[in-house]
C-alpha cells in the first residue's frame, strides 16, 4: 500500500497551510478548563462504547464507525481506527478520505507526525493521548485537537475532542460583568478575577486588571504570578508594548480594543488576540479573545 507523503495533509484540509507564531518566552502549561475536561469526558464515552462493540463484533463493526449517519458521529466527535500497521481502516469524520491508505506518516497542518506518535505509542503503551492540528468539520477550521486512543487487537481505536475557543461577543460579555463586579464588591473582585476556577475564567477567557496610575496587574486570571507586578514595559511576542496602549487607550477614550499576540491558556499557543477594555474608577478592566 503506497504511504502518504509528509505535506499531502495540506491538500486534504482544503489547503490550508501551516502557520507558526513567534515564541513567547513566558511559556506556561496549558490549562484544563471546566469545559475542556466536559469535552474529553465525552470523547472518552464515545471511544469506550466504540472499543466495546469492536470487542463485540470485531471488525464488521468498522462500517458502523464510518457511517456519518450512525452512533458513533455525534456532530464534531467521532471514532476512527488505524491498524498497527498504519492503515486507516475506518472514520466518521474528515479522515474518511483515508481509509484504505496508509497514514503512518501523516503530518498535522504544523508539520507533527502525530499519526507516528500514536501509533509507536499504542504499540508500546496500548493507551494515551495525542495532541495535533485538524480540520473541523463541524466550522471548517483547523484547530487544536486531542486524541484519546486505545489498542484492541491488531487495531488503534480513537476519538478526539477541539479544544474550546471563545467569541468577542462572550468576550465582551464576561468584561460587562467584570466591570459590574468590580463597581459592586471594590477591590474585593480581584479575587474573584484571579480565581481558577471562578466565573471570570471560562475557556480560553480571564479578566485581567491594571492600576491605571502605578502601571501594576491587581488581576490576572490565567497568570496570577503576574499580580503585584509593574506592567508598562511588558510586550508582546512581537515587541509590541501592549499594556501601555491599552493604559492610553482607556485614559483617552474610555473603553476599546487593542490587536496583538498573546499565549492561548488553552491551546498554549501564541495566536492572534484582540483585548477589549474599559476604563474602571483607577482601574483598566480587559477580557481578550483569540482569533486564528
Amino acid at each position: 500500500m503506497k504511504s502518504i507523503r509528509p505535506g499531502i495533509l495540506a491538500a486534504a484540509l482544503l489547503g490550508v497551510s501551516a502557520w507558526q507564531l513567534p515564541a513567547f518566552a513566558a511559556d506556561a502549561p496549558r490549562h484544563v478548563n471546566t469545559s475542556e475536561r466536559s469535552e474529553a469526558k465525552q470523547a472518552q464515552a464515545l471511544l469506550d462504547r466504540a472499543v466495546a462493540r469492536y470487542k463485540e463484533k470485531g471488525d464488521a463493526a468498522l462500517a458502523e464507525f464510518s457511517n456519518r449517519g450512525g452512533e458513533f458521529v455525534d456532530g464534531e466527535y467521532y471514532i476512527f481506527v488505524v491498524s498497527a500497521a498504519g492503515k486507516m481502516v475506518a472514520s466518521g469524520g474528515s479522515s474518511a478520505m483515508l481509509i484504505g491508505q496508509d497514514v503512518t506518516n501523516l503530518r498535522d497542518a504544523a508539520g507533527k507526525p502525530f499519526m507516528r506518535d500514536l501509533i509507536e505509542a499504542a504499540r508500546k503503551q496500548g493507551a494515551g493521548m495525542v495532541d495535533y492540528r485538524w480540520l473541523n468539520k463541524v466550522d471548517g477550521k483547523v484547530e487544536p485537537k486531542t486524541t484519546l486512543f486505545r489498542k484492541v487487537d491488531d487495531k488503534i481505536i480513537a476519538a478526539g475532542y477541539y479544544l474550546p475557543r471563545s467569541s468577542p461577543e462572550e468576550a465582551r460579555g464576561m468584561l460587562d460583568q467584570a466591570v459590574a463586579a468590580l463597581k459592586r464588591d471594590g477591590d474585593a473582585a480581584f479575587a474573584q478575577f484571579n480565581d481558577p476556577k471562578g466565573r471570570f475564567v471560562v475557556d480560553d477567557l480571564y479578566v485581567f486588571a491594571v492600576g491605571l496610575d502605578d502601571a501594576k496587574f491587581y488581576a490576572h486570571g490565567a497568570t496570577p504570578s503576574l499580580v503585584g507586578k509593574e506592567s508598562s514595559e511588558l510586550r508582546d511576542a512581537q515587541g509590541k508594548p501592549i499594556i501601555q496602549q491599552m493604559i492610553n487607550l482607556a485614559k483617552v477614550k474610555g473603553t476599546g480594543e487593542i490587536g496583538y499576540v498573546w499565549r492561548n491558556p488553552v491551546t498554549n499557543k501564541v495566536e492572534t488576540k484582540h483585548s477589549v477594555v474599559q476604563k474602571v474608577d483607577k482601574y483598566l478592566v480587559a477580557v481578550g479573545y483569540y482569533t486564528k
